[in-house]
């Protein structure tokens, strides 16, 4: 069987247990709902018989609650009963068939039934969870071409991009995605590269630069030598980076599974030996202590686990979904209370991830430049030509009045024109010289610190230099500081150039900072953090920053990213692209695990007193359930409510 034919058969199987999750939990809660009705209004609609094996008077809500917990029971114990014969272990599964099943002969029907749907529910919502992130190479695959124009003696054909091998030469013309790395042998064009490194601005390929599969020609035709076969390209390896780091990442065993390997086989032996030899060894009978093995059983009902440590979670989830955070899933807040280092992407993270104009150095006191760049630039998809159009809009200049004649972008350089009449040219140093312009009055001005600069020439004479940066976000400050503050290690990596990388490092402080980086380099500095005992959290916004979020022990994405593939390889989403969440989400889940540990605490230290005067006669069984479970239960929930005091 081929590997996408195994992948669908998983998918296919996984589909169909979370199908049967959702089933379970649908049929439980509607079974406690109806049950419940038909008890306060009807006393349950007796049936005029008894039950046997319980020996209690049937009626309508009884045998409905019966069938439904035995039913979802039966099937729970079934997952947990092959475990123990293959693992060797008793598991939560095997925990939850027995806790059902002994409520039930108890007659605590609506327990019973309860612990069972929590169990379903929660197991629907990790088997959805796993889809979501299989998703992930979905997305990825989705920007890759599936044919490829294949030149051979100046002859075009059209070939699958599976057919493709080194050494041959493709096409591809404007508007289209590069199908395979390679190198560029004739034409040159700007590139949006965003797919690969995240970065903004267009790049100019022209002959002899490599290339890469999945980014995007916008301005020229290019003839590429193809270095690469589909599997091996970089946006192929991207995709095979996510699937081994989310097998890296293996989910942390729940606390109660983990809790269960030693908790339920003694529990369950010494209700066994209670029922069994505690007759024969001590005095009384049978009955007596097979009551009071029913006590130990319910002791073993881990409902205050089930309810108490999931609802602390869910809790601390909710509390940061209001603030504008998604946390997908419990193990999550478990790694970031335990998380040492925060690693960071520049572009759309750190910054706007659009670029805007910092400044204008005109010769003059004129805004005449700005105002005739942006005219020009409306003809213009570039991101640079937007932003002075942007700065034009900002500061209330009204370029439609203007006549705009002979416009041509020249890609890689700038675009030029007539702007009434007068010649206008804007652009880099390049440009300016391939067309005359006399920028001597431009290069006695200030230098632009690093950035991004663009001249701006009107009838061939420099007239003004544009300043063009990716604003930092307002809350990348606050959130660093905050980071530091509470002791924890901050990294920052790009693809952008190392000057603008160590301006922003020094801005905001960085521990470290990498630049010019592929996203197999960012990966590599993970990984070598890890090595050192670092527990990274990774934040990140693009599909470059797919790896390195999947590889994190916790990945962070913004939530403003047009991209899905960063999105389902995160863990932790911020909606509102605030950065100032981080710390913030940190602290929470720290406090969350603190509080999880205390109701672990208190439940095993109740559990353990009832247990033992159950064992001794002193308590009913009643009062055993009311407080043993019920009750313990109750003060745990009271307890996790502290986590609604936590402030940001």
């Amino acid at each position: 069987m081929s590997c996408e034919t195994d992948t669908e058969a998983d998918g296919f199987r996984d589909d169909r247990t979370r199908k049967v999750w959702f089933l379970l939990a649908a049929v439980l809660a509607s079974t406690i709902i109806v049950c419940e009705l038909l008890d306060f209004f009807a006393k349950g609609v007796p049936l005029g018989f008894t039950l046997p094996i319980v020996d209690r008077s049937a009626n309508l809500s009884v045998v409905v609650y019966y069938v439904s917990v035995i039913s979802a029971a039966t099937y729970v114990g079934f997952i947990g009963l092959k475990e123990l014969l293959v693992e060797r272990r008793f598991s939560v599964e095997f925990l939850m068939a027995v806790a059902g099943l002994g409520a039930a002969y108890l007659s605590l029907l609506f327990e019973a039934a309860t612990v069972l749907f929590l169990y379903s529910v929660a197991e629907y919502f990790e088997d959805l969870i796993e889809v979501r992130m299989r998703g992930t190479v979905e997305n990825l695959s989705g920007f890759m071409p599936d044919e490829v124009r294949l030149i051979n003696d100046n002859v075009e054909r059209t070939i699958g991009v599976r057919e493709a091998v080194p050494g041959m030469t493709i096409l591809v013309k404007p508007g289209e995605r590069i199908p395979l790395d390679g190198t560029v042998v004739e034409g040159s064009s700007e590139v949006d590269q965003s797919l690969v490194t995240g970065e903004s601005v267009p790049v100019l390929k022209k002959t002899g630069d490599c290339v890469f599969a999945g980014t995007l020609t916008t301005s020229g035709v290019l003839k590429v030598t193809v270095s690469k076969r589909v599997e091996d390209t970089l946006v192929s390896r991207m995709v095979k980076f996510v699937m081994e780091s989310r097998q890296r990442k293996a989910s942390v065993e729940k606390l109660v599974d983990r809790f269960a390997r030693i908790y339920v086989p003694i529990v369950i032996a010494l209700a066994v030996f209670t029922a069994t030899l505690m007759p024969r060894v001590l005095a009384g009978g049978m009955e007596t202590w097979l009551y009071r093995a029913l006590i130990v059983l319910v002791i073993s009902c881990p409902s205050a686990f089930v309810v108490s440590i999931p609802a602390t979670i869910f809790t601390a989830i909710t509390i940061a979904a209001k603030k504008g955070v998604i946390v997908k899933g419990g193990v999550c807040i478990e790694k970031l209370a335990r998380v040492n280092t925060v690693v960071f992407d520049k572009t759309g993270t750190l910054t706007l991830g659009t670029p805007s104009v910092h400044e204008v150095r005109s010769v003059s006191d004129s805004d005449v430049p700005l105002l005739y760049a942006a005219a020009l630039g409306q003809f213009s998809n570039h991101p640079v030509a937007q932003a002075i159009i942007k700065k034009a809009g900002e500061s209330h200049m009204d370029v439609s009045k203007f006549k705009v004649t002979d416009v041509m972008e020249v890609p890689g350089k700038g675009i030029v024109g007539y702007v009434n009449g007068a010649h206008v040219a804007v652009g880099n140093t390049e440009l300016m010289k391939e067309y005359g312009c006399d920028c001597e009055r431009l290069e006695q001005l200030p230098e632009n610190d690093g950035h991004t600069s663009v001249c701006v020439s009107i009838s061939r004479a420099g007239a003004a230099s544009v300043c063009v940066v990716d604003d930092l976000r307002n809350d990348a400050v606050e959130a660093v500081e905050a980071l530091k503050r509470a002791g924890l290690g901050t990294v920052m990596l790009t693809g952008d150039r190392s000057a603008i990388a160590k301006e922003i490092a020094e801005k905001l402080d960085f521990d470290e900072a990498h630049a010019e980086l592929l996203p197999e380099d960012k990966l590599s500095i993970l990984e070598e953090l890890q090595t050192r005992g670092a527990l990274v959290a990774m934040v990140g916004d693009g599909v470059n920053d797919a790896p390195a979020l999947a590889a994190s022990d916790v990945g962070i994405a913004m939530g403003g990213s047009r991209v899905d593939a960063a999105l389902e390889s995160a863990d932790v989403v911020l909606v509102k692209d605030e950065l100032a969440q981080i710390p913030y989400l940190i602290e929470l889940s720290g406090k969350t695990m603190k509080i999880a540990k205390q109701n672990v605490v208190a439940s095993l230290v109740v559990k353990i007193l009832l247990g033992g005067l159950g064992l001794m006669g002193f308590i009913p069984l009643w009062f055993t359930v009311a407080s043993g479970d019920d009750g313990i239960t109750m003060l745990l929930l009271l307890n996790t409510m502290r986590l609604t005091r936590a402030k940001p």
